[in-house]
């Protein structure tokens, strides 16, 4: 089961940096993340998302790769990949993997201008270790589906008070 966790930050820049650390814990292995988005309130107040996938250029890579191969069948190669990127990256922008983007923007709605959200979507993690590498990154808990104290762990691990979890069963 996942646990979705969502964290407001001053900064853009300081959202990304707590992103990239969890990334290279999941290459340690200590965190698995489904989705990992970064959302931006600008001062006008648009949501912008930040995904770790686009999808449409996904999409638009395999589509011009399918698209130069059956071209090729019918001896227009050129024509038949671009159709294909097209058709990928419509195919590409229509489709959305991990959060929901509607929600996460609705969401990061409560945040003030010129600051950003995290959202996390956690698949398995290491508590004890995880805690102890977010340790005084700050940040602001808004939501999350861990149990209290978890939820408490978190917050204290942000905020750089010593965080004490207990093992899970």
């Amino acid at each position: 089961m996942s646990d979705l966790v969502v964290i407001a930050f001053p900064t853009e820049a300081k959202a990304e940096e707590v992103r990239q650390k969890l990334l290279a814990m999941q290459k340690e292995y200590l965190i698995e993340l489904g989705d990992a988005v970064i959302a931006v309130k600008d001062a006008e107040g648009n949501i912008k998302l930040n995904q770790l996938i686009s999808t449409t250029a996904v999409g638009a890579v395999s589509g011009t790769f399918w698209g130069a191969l059956i071209g090729l069948i019918f001896l227009m190669p050129l024509a038949g990949a671009a159709l294909g990127a097209a058709s990928g990256a419509i195919g590409g922008a229509l489709t959305d993997i991990g959060l929901d983007d509607k929600w996460m923007k609705e969401t990061a709605a409560a945040i003030q201008p010129g600051t950003a959200a995290l959202f996390l979507l956690v698949r398995k993690v290491t508590p004890d270790k995880v805690l102890e590498a977010l340790k005084g990154e700050g940040g602001t808990v808004m939501k999350t589906s861990l149990d209290h104290t978890k939820e408490a762990a978190l917050r204290e691990a942000l905020a750089g008070v010593q965080a004490a979890v207990k093992p899970s069963a």
